[in-house]
């Protein structure tokens, strides 16, 4: 047995050793950014090759291609384009490691047919392409980490994810989209690693889309959504690319469309939109208190006004005596049932809220803060609502904010507007039977064929604990289970000993 083992082992140093450079372009064919040409069709000595996303096309078509079109009759050997080329920085190898590492580093690779397992190496690298002037995150800010964000450029987007994961693993599949629009569509993921069942899933349900334009890809996830009647995002859109790239390298699919500047990534859980990227440039101790505010704001935010409705409506008994005085003081005049005054007060912040995010932003910030204090007081002066009340329905609004991507907010925002009607009619049981159809709701649902609720239902020991917290990255050394992927171990842990041991004290 142990002689066998040994013997799989030499084969698979002899298979590694042997990696060819062809096989190395044959795995890189796979990408829909790599572009492997002859620059005179009629003369096929001499090959060139390169990830379109990582080099400068100017410097190709402007500096290499014309000077190898004139001078290609001069060309006998390998050595002789680095006198024809005017570029200093030129290489010879025949190194299928050297080779891989320099496709990836914005290398353009030049190759003779006489010599095929040696080539030219040329820094053609475009590295301040895609550098952050006007491509911040306004959605999705953070204070701490990477503010670079997706512009509607999908090149300058490809490029960004390739420079972020440097390995001939990321593979990008192009698919055009759109009768009129001829939309171009890349499925990114990670060979290897992602499941192929959703990179098939995902491909066969873009491919099947019959439409005439692509405006954006959130358009594109509603067509590729596994149900359309659910309020809630079944996929994450973002304009921030360390969290598609955060999702390629747990094992999901990226989903990038020219003319937009998100990303959409999948499969995702109900939990995964309550995560944001922060959280993992802080200690664990940290993300994790954080994920927990964002968690509880959302319960906040939806259950805050059905209660109140629901305990001044059926159940006044269960408000402690302290607090019954003030409330029945601050409703004294109020001439509405409390079903009302909430609808009257939600109905009101939404109109605020609409109206400050399609003004202009210094407009906007002012109504929302001016109208808010304004229209707040006066409706209090004027009997239409409790104080109370009041103070609630600013909470519940401002916990909605806590959830980091602004779809799920939306879908906070509007389950509300349920249990307060249900609350209405049949108190806290009007509650509990709302309850029991969202959880129902939400098991229904899947994400690009994976279950919506998933550690949480189907239960998954392994993904439990970290759905609700920020496990340490000693604890974090394997993608989640749930998503069923190739390869589950992504980094070696590393226990640090205690900066006092190992000393000599003597």
């Amino acid at each position: 047995m142990f002689k066998k083992r040994i013997k799989q082992i030499k084969q698979l140093n002899y298979d590694t050793r042997e990696e060819t450079i062809d096989k190395v372009l044959e795995k890189a064919k796979k990408s829909s950014d790599f572009t492997s040409f002859y620059p005179i069709e009629t003369d096929n000595r001499i090959r060139i090759s390169f990830y379109a996303t990582l080099i400068d096309m100017n410097l190709l078509h402007e500096t290499i291609l014309p000077s190898l079109i004139e001078k290609i009759d001069s060309i006998k050997v390998l050595t002789d384009i680095k006198n024809i080329i005017p570029i200093e920085s030129i290489k010879l190898s025949s190194d299928a490691n050297e080779v891989k590492n320099s496709l990836h580093q914005g290398h353009a690779i030049i190759q003779l047919t006489d010599t095929p397992e040696e080539f030219a190496l040329i820094n053609m690298d475009n590295s301040r392409f895609g550098n952050r002037e006007t491509n911040d995150t306004e959605n999705e800010f953070s204070v701490i980490g990477p503010k670079t964000g997706f512009i509607e450029d999908i090149t300058t987007n490809l490029h960004l994810i390739r420079r972020g994961l440097v390995t001939s693993d990321l593979i990008f599949e192009e698919i055009v989209v759109g009768t009129r629009s001829k939309t171009k569509v890349v499925i990114a993921y990670l060979e290897g690693v992602t499941n192929p069942e959703y990179v098939k899933t995902a491909r066969q349900r873009i491919g099947d889309l019959d439409i005439d334009v692509v405006y954006d890809n959130t358009r594109l996830e509603q067509l590729i959504s596994d149900h359309a009647n659910t309020p809630f995002p079944l996929f994450i859109t973002t304009e921030r690319v360390d969290r598609a790239i955060f999702a390629l390298v747990q094992g999901q699919v990226a989903i990038v469309s020219d003319k937009s500047c998100y990303v959409i990534t999948g499969p995702s859980n109900l939990m995964d939109f309550f995560s944001s990227p922060e959280d993992y440039y802080l200690p664990w101790l940290v993300g994790t208190i954080f994920k927990f505010i964002r968690i509880t704001g959302m319960l906040f935010s939806i259950f805050a006004t059905p209660f109140y409705v629901a305990i001044l409506t059926y159940h006044y008994e269960v408000v402690p005596k302290d607090l019954l005085g003030p409330i029945v003081y601050s409703r004294a005049n109020v001439p509405f049932p409390p079903v009302i005054e909430v609808l009257f007060l939600e109905f009101t912040i939404e109109f605020l809220r609409e109206a400050g995010a399609r003004l202009p932003t210094k407009i906007g910030q002012t109504l929302g803060i001016v109208g808010g204090i304004v229209i707040g007081q006066a409706t209090v002066e004027a009997a239409l609502t409790s104080n109370i009340l009041l103070i609630i329905v600013a909470l519940s609004a401002l916990s909605s904010f806590t959830t980091p991507i602004y779809k799920m907010s939306n879908a906070v925002r509007i389950l509300r507007y349920p249990f307060i009607v249900l609350a209405a009619f049949y108190g806290g049981f009007g509650i509990y039977i709302g309850l029991i159809l969202l959880i129902g709701h939400l098991m229904r649902l899947k994400s690009l064929g994976s279950p919506y609720m998933v550690p949480l239902f189907p239960y998954r020991k392994g993904g439990f604990l970290q759905s609700f917290t920020r496990m340490p990255f000693s604890f974090s050394d394997k993608r989640p289970s749930f998503l069923r992927t190739i390869t589950r171990k992504m980094f070696e842990p590393k226990n640090n000993q205690d900066p006092e041991e190992g000393l000599n004290t003597e």
